[in-house]
């Protein structure tokens, strides 16, 4: 910003201690709670109180507060910023790495850059520039099949750039990538969960240690199952859980339970009349609790689909099975400590923890971001993760965008979501991506997987077996298969994946008209080819940004 605001941030204003109400009284259609945050902000940080005029709470998250203001400059014309606050406990390194990437990688190539930076105390406030912006829910079935190239373009744009200077964003989402409709302009914000790759250039991303944000618990071989005789179990393949980064980390990651998904009561099914389709997979029935090992149908799924040969394991001579109603995680540690850590274990690919792994250091990687954007490798834990988490991200964009379906995944736990990422990408390919990073995953039943163009046509209603009257009666769509309607209702994912196997009508998400297609019914090869590659469940040969831009299906766009 080439001019200066009117006041320098030392300078003590005589009118500075002047009642706040005064800053926002044009605000008088704002909540008492928002004008008291105001309030609040203006006392904590109060070089704010002469350069901006704060008009209301635009965003709030776990870790900061946003905040439209305008700033006056000495041009004699006003100026809209954006002010975060950042939490009071956020440690100072991951606040000093946030500002260096804004200041390094911003500014530029659609990537956020930074104004100012204040500091009283433990209060700290980011001034970056304010850009207008849509939800992407409330534009999503609008926006024509251009524009969402366009969109994908800027964004990749943006990932190109970052990635560049070797920051990880770990949290690319629509919410985190602003978009100006009219005027054609993008921003990808919030840096908070940034991390650094090895080579990175952001000098504080490599001292900044990785942190679990979502603060979730993780097991050494946990176990889901998910109704009609499905289960999903994900391990370590050498079996030898990794020391962990940080005590923070260890600490979130003792949980020593294994996790259940069963079936619960109701849960209403969601109109397909929205004009905005939300998630393709509910579960607002599922029901989280810990189990005891019991030898019932239920437990014995992973166990006979055992993967090795455990008779030729040593074996311990007291199969002792620690249950988490009847010990603490202390107390099972201290149980379990005096075994030997070389022993080799008979619990690997069954439904149990056995006291040999509950004396094995807790295994522990990143897992930051928003459910549903996690990539494979995130939500088993591998302990290596790169840029082509935040591609998985861009892909999952972009079958929401295909689709026109948002949040297209929705999962309470990394079990869960890795389950429903098989029922698109297909349960063999899915396992067999895991064992190049390291990880064993087992499932019970085989899911195939689904062709993407016939799967996305299908959800946003242009696909051939929906371009119909209302007054035609369904056809048969031969032996295409694709997430029918009732999908976006919360049943369990084991009825699921059977609906994708059997389904062979032709429902349709939502029916468009001709005259309503804005290039729907023209979608190239190339663009499923894209989202095929964005979606690799290999992270080592996922589509960096930079091919990304290169791809056929931008051939036409100027970088």
């Amino acid at each position: 910003m080439e001019a200066v605001l009117r006041s320098d941030c030392d300078e003590q204003h005589p009118h500075q201690a002047e009642d706040l109400h005064g800053k926002h009284e044009e605000n008088g259609r704002l909540s008492a709670g928002i004008k008291k945050d105001i309030e609040k902000l203006y006392e904590a940080v109060p070089q704010l109180v002469n350069m901006f005029k704060i008009k209301e709470k635009i965003g709030e998250g776990t870790f900061s507060s946003v905040y439209l203001a305008t700033a006056q400059l000495q041009t004699g014309h006003e100026e809209k910023m954006a002010l975060k606050h950042l939490i009071p406990t956020s440690h100072p390194l991951r606040i000093a790495a946030e500002l260096q990437c804004l200041t390094v990688a911003g500014g530029q190539d659609n990537v956020m850059g930074v104004k100012y930076c204040f500091r009283k105390n433990d209060h700290v406030v980011i001034v970056m520039p304010y850009l207008e912006h849509e939800s992407f829910l409330d534009i999503l079935n609008s926006l024509s099949f251009e524009e969402v190239r366009e969109y994908m373009f800027n964004l990749f744009r943006a990932l190109r750039r970052i990635h560049h200077f070797g920051i990880v964003h770990r949290d690319v989402k629509p919410s985190n990538f602003l978009y100006n409709r009219q005027l054609k302009q993008y921003a990808l914000v919030d840096f908070g969960l940034a991390q650094g790759t090895p080579d990175t250039k952001i000098k504080l991303l490599k001292t900044a240690h990785s942190e679990d944000e979502q603060g979730s618990c993780s097991q050494n071989n946990p176990t889901i199952a998910l109704g009609n005789g499905v289960s999903v179990s994900v391990t370590a393949a050498t079996q030898t859980a990794q020391q962990s980064a940080s005590k923070a980390a260890d600490k979130r990651s003792s949980s020593l339970s294994k996790i259940q998904i069963k079936q619960g009561r109701g849960g209403k099914e969601d109109s397909v009349h929205h004009s905005v389709q939300r998630s393709v997979f509910g579960e607002r029935n599922f029901n989280v609790c810990s189990s005891t090992y019991q030898e019932n149908s239920s437990t014995k799924l992973i166990k006979q689909s055992k993967m090795i040969d455990v008779s030729s394991r040593k074996l311990v001579t007291k199969k002792k099975i620690i249950s988490t109603k009847a010990l603490s995680n202390g107390a099972a540690r201290k149980a379990a400590s005096a075994c030997p850590s070389n022993l080799t274990c008979d619990c690997y690919a069954t439904d149990r923890v056995c006291s040999i792994c509950l004396s094995r250091c807790q295994q522990v990687a990143p897992r930051a971001g928003t459910p549903g954007f996690r990539a494979p490798e995130v939500l088993t834990k591998c302990p290596t993760q790169t840029t082509a988490i935040d591609m998985w991200s861009a892909g999952i964009i972009f079958l929401s965008l295909l689709s026109g379906r948002y949040p297209f995944y929705k999962a309470s736990d990394d079990l869960t979501a890795l389950a429903q990422i098989m029922t698109v990408r297909g349960s063999r390919e899915t396992i067999q991506a895991a064992k190049t990073f390291g990880k064993s995953v087992l499932c019970t039943q085989v899911v195939p997987a689904q062709n993407l163009r016939t799967l996305c046509e299908k959800l946003r209603g242009t696909h051939s077996s929906c371009m119909r009257s209302q007054d035609e009666v369904p056809s048969k769509a031969g032996n295409d298969s694709a997430l029918p309607d009732k999908l976006c209702a919360p049943e369990p994912l084991g009825k699921q994946i059977q609906q994708l196997k059997s389904f062979q009508e032709g429902d349709c998400a939502l029916e468009m008209k001709a005259t309503d297609m804005k290039g729907w019914d023209q979608v190239p090869d190339e663009a499923y080819d894209l989202l095929d590659k964005l979606l690799d469940l290999n992270p080592a040969t996922r589509i960096t940004a930079k091919e990304a831009l290169l791809h056929p299906f931008f051939k036409d766009m100027k970088l």
